[in-house]
């Protein structure tokens, strides 16, 4: 299988779920078109008649190559690995591939969602939960699973120059874009040197680079991060 045409990718630029699959298409050099689906504008775009016939969930990122409709980063991420082999973005063996996933998984399914823009807002403004509060929610959940990741990558001997050897893969993908969000919440990151060194050796190259929230067409004022202290 291959990609019949040029993907569209429908993106809110401080996405987490949509820079993952950004930056897993750069690293492939697929060339895509972004559609800018706004999280906020308008009491989100992601609600209006089209996008809702598209992806029923009403979140991004939304992926369409015109043989593939797909709504979730993960599947988004395996299906291009599925159609275009290289760089491969999972390691060959069975048990190591478990455990890139069981990492990526530590981010998407654990951290991310309870942390969600929605999940956020319901807070707010139904709950009625205060900006401070919000905050600090945020920041304990952030913190709760970037403990265990530098527990398991300060550790394991697959890590190497990348979370998974030599190369970038799924759960530099994953992480990159949590640690934007951890950034953008003002968090303090010397607790994670590990984690703070693979974001580095990831920010020196161009697929994560490009795929960043100051690099989007729709971003909005963004302060570019490339690089922290170790």
């Amino acid at each position: 299988m291959t990609l019949q045409k040029k993907p569209k990718l429908y993106s809110f630029w401080r996405s987490s779920a949509a820079f993952r699959v950004r930056i897993a298409l750069n690293l492939k050099g697929i060339d895509y078109e972004i559609i800018p689906v706004h999280l906020s504008k308008g009491g989100g775009e992601q609600f209006s008649k089209e996008y809702s016939l598209k992806n029923p969930t009403h979140l991004v990122p939304f992926f369409d190559d015109g043989n593939c409709q797909i709504h979730q980063s993960l599947a988004i991420i395996e299906y291009l690995d599925d159609v275009q082999a290289k760089p491969p973005l999972l390691p060959e063996g069975t048990s190591d591939r478990a455990w890139v996933r069981s990492l990526a998984m530590d981010i998407t399914s654990d951290i991310h969602p309870i942390n969600n823009l929605r999940v956020l807002r319901y807070l707010v403004k139904e709950i009625g939960v205060s900006n401070e509060a919000k905050d600090i929610w945020y920041q304990h959940w952030i913190a709760v699973g970037l403990d265990s990741l530098e527990k398991q990558l300060s550790t394991d001997p697959r890590v190497g120059r990348f979370a998974a050897g030599e190369q970038p893969g799924l759960i530099d993908i994953c992480l990159v874009p949590q640690v934007f969000n951890a950034l953008g919440n003002k968090m303090n990151l010397s607790p994670y040197p590990t984690i703070v060194r693979i974001f580095n050796e990831c920010m020196k190259l161009p697929a994560f680079i490009n795929a960043s929230w100051e690099n989007q067409i729709d971003a909005e004022g963004s302060n570019p991060v490339i690089s922290l202290q170790e």
